[in-house]
This record gives structure tokens, sequence and C-alpha cells, in this order.
């Protein structure tokens, strides 16, 4: 990802749908032959403006999705069309995540799951990262733990973009650049990296680091530690 993030890849026991990453190479090159397609469709910010913070366990109704993986899933892990029927599903979701949550081109939605244990349960959790298709940004962040076979509990949500979570030695690292007024997508102001933990059945934050980008040339970056 950018600057300093964190989810450059998947860490060592937490796996990934393979074709769950829609890389920016990727959807480039499929909307150098359909540029309407994310022109229109593509996932992008909320209409009503960013939420204020994360929400943790989110609790609401309990979305379902069949245990049963197709080719796209891994196991008994739900594939990404699944995962996307869920997400859809989860009163939770803002409607406008719903309703721009659609195929960049064929088949192929801006969608990162990853499995992986975040909350203790006997079945992987799934962390999912809904990206924009023009440029990968990470538009929202969810997180759902598995609570009998097929059944998902929605407990984190970030709908705050950019953001990107992903799982870390068993903790829920969420990445967000932050950009003040007048800067480009591709240089923002700073980074701030959120690091919570499960513990009994909430998400608690650990910690929190910012990393503050030098507009200068050459200029120096420098990371903050923020009070847990």
């Amino acid at each position: 990802m950018r600057g300093l993030s964190t989810a450059a890849g998947p860490r060592p026991g937490v796996r990934r749908a393979t074709k769950a990453v829609i890389t920016a190479v990727a959807v480039l090159a499929a909307l150098a032959l359909s540029v309407s397609a994310c022109g229109t469709g593509g996932t992008g910010a909320r209409d009503e403006g960013p939420a204020d913070s994360d929400s943790l366990a989110a609790g609401g109704a309990t979305p379902s999705v069949s245990g049963s993986a197709d080719a796209d899933g891994e196991g008994d892990h739900p594939s990404v069309a699944e995962v996307v029927r869920m997400v859809r599903a989860d009163p939770e979701v803002s409607k406008a995540v719903k309703s721009d949550l659609r195929p960049c081109v064929a088949d192929e939605y801006p969608v990162d799951v990853t499995y992986g244990d975040l909350t203790g349960g006997s079945t992987d959790d799934l962390v999912v990262n809904v990206m924009t298709c023009a440029d990968a940004v990470g538009v929202a962040s969810y997180v759902y733990r598995a609570e009998k076979k097929g059944t998902y509990r929605s407990v984190f949500l970030s709908e705050q973009p950019p953001v990107y979570a992903e799982i870390d030695r068993g903790d829920l690292l969420v990445t967000r650049q932050l950009y003040e007024n007048g800067d480009p997508s591709s240089y923002p102001t700073s980074e701030e990296v959120t690091t919570y933990r499960w513990i009994k059945d909430d998400f608690v934050q650990r910690s929190s680091t910012r990393t503050e980008y030098s507009t200068a040339v050459g200029g120096a970056e420098s990371a903050t530690p923020g009070s847990s």
C-alpha cells in the first residue's frame, strides 16, 4: 500500500482469498478497455461524508453465508462472491457502500478478504476491505466473527476512507492515510496505524502511531506514537 502502509501482504498464519485482491495494475489495465465501468459504478466514498470514528462490536443482525466455498473460496471459507453478499446484507454497512459494491470488470469485485484468527473462535474470522476500482483506495473495512457454521457477526467497521485493515500476529491493524486540503491522493500529509486486540467480546485499542510526511523534497518522516 501507500507510504509506510502495513498492508504490504499477508503475514504467516493469515490466508487471503486469491481472487479478492484487485491490484491497481490489473484494474488500470481493465480500465483501458472499459473506463465507464468504474467511472459510474465503482465503489466511492460515502455520500453522507466520512464516519467520525471506528465502530467496535457493531452487533446488530447477524448476516449469514454458506459454509461451503465454491471455486473462489478456500476450504470451508466463504468465497468472495459470498462475502460480497454478506456485506450487502449487513444492516451496519452504509447504503453508499452497498450501492457502489459492484464488479469493476466481469465478476471481479474491488474486495480484499483475509481469513485468520482475531477473536479466538474455533473458525477463522473474516477481514473485509472494500476498495475503489480506479486506484484501489480503501473505502471501508469490516471484521466478521464466525458464530457458528456459515454464520458471521459484524464486530468491527470503519467507513472513513482511505482505510485498510489487516491481521498482524492476532491483532487487528487499521491503517489510514490523512490529508490536508489540497493534498493529492498520492501524497498524504500523514498516516495513522491503530492496533486493536480482542478482549472478552470486544476490540480494545492497544496503540496508535502517526507518521508525518514532510512536503519538502528529501524531507524526513517522523513517527509519533499515540496514546492507547
